[in-house]
Formats: structure tokens, sequence, C-alpha cells
């Protein structure tokens, strides 16, 4: 893990100021600094099967809080794309299905494209008809196009997408 982030996780001595300062904190199972202990410990599977990775908005504040610089979104962000790999959700499954179907929309259309975005999401986590009740209203106001917008150049997205997929690491973190 601390080859992966370029900081040891032995700068953290559990002042608790990350856990303190987090805005989503009281949703997770276990507060960032626990998180930091586990890993600490080598208790990597038990970080794995906290919630707390997918609940994090890398909002950056434990970070900001550190008084020892330790990096906790970095680890956070870690955690998520290693549970994501080995299709781990620890309690939390609509949560990894959002974050693919993000990614999924960006690559197909370049940006965020909402409808798009909500159709592969309610597919993907099995709730067919989430939010399905707010789209006429949304649509007939205008904040929802019924066909997106021009954005970057599809193909260069495209290649970003594949090359991130070749490049990515493939053994255990």
């Amino acid at each position: 893990m601390e080859k992966q982030l370029g900081h040891p996780l032995s700068q953290c001595y559990q002042c608790g100021k990350c856990s303190a300062g987090c805005p989503a904190a009281y949703t997770m199972a276990e507060p960032p600094n626990r998180i930091i202990r586990f890993l600490q410990l080598g208790l990597y599977d038990r970080a794995l099967s906290q919630n707390s990775y997918w609940v994090c908005s890398s909002c950056e504040m434990c970070t900001a809080r550190c008084p020892r610089n330790v990096e906790i979104k970095e680890i956070m962000e870690v955690l998520r794309h290693d549970a994501f790999r080995r299709g781990i959700t620890s309690g939390e499954a609509p949560v990894p299905a959002f974050h693919k179907a993000f990614l999924k929309t960006v690559e197909w259309f370049g940006r965020l494209y909402e409808p798009g975005l909500v159709l592969l999401n309610n597919l993907l986590s099995g709730r067919f008809f989430k939010d399905f009740t707010a789209a006429p209203g949304m649509f007939f106001k205008g904040k929802l196009k019924l066909f997106p917008g021009r954005g970057a150049d599809n193909a260069a997205v495209r290649r970003i997408f594949k090359y991130s997929r070749e490049e990515a690491p493939r053994g255990e973190v």
C-alpha cells in the first residue's frame, strides 16, 4: 500500500482530526483514522470490508486537517479502485453501479450525459424506476436534455479509456 501511495502510513499517529472533520464520517462503518489503522496493522481485507471508501466524497477535508500530511483521500481512492476491480461492494451496491455508469457515459459521449447516466445506473443497480417520476418535470424545466451535447473529441476520450484499461495494474495491492 505504501508503495502505491508514495507516503508511509506510519506517519499517521491516530489523532483523529481526519475523522472529526469528515462530513461523511457519520455514514461510515469505520471513520478514516480507523481505516488507516487497519492498514497500519496489515489488516487490508478488514479495511476493504468497510463501506468507508465508497462513502468518501474525496473532498480532501481529512487531508487538509491532517497534521502529518497523510493523503487519506488517496488511500480511500486506492481502496475504492481495488474493491471495484475485485467486485467488492461492502454493502454499498448502488455506489459501484453509479461509478461504473458514470464512467461509461463519459466514455460513450465524451462528457457526462445525465439521462444516460440515470438510465444506466438504474439498470446496473437493479432499481429500474428510481427517479422515474422526477424526469418529466426536470425535462420540461430544461434541466434534462433529450440528446447529449457536444463534448470532447469522443475518439480521444475512448483512447484515454482504452489506455487506462491497458495500463491499469493487474496485480494485487
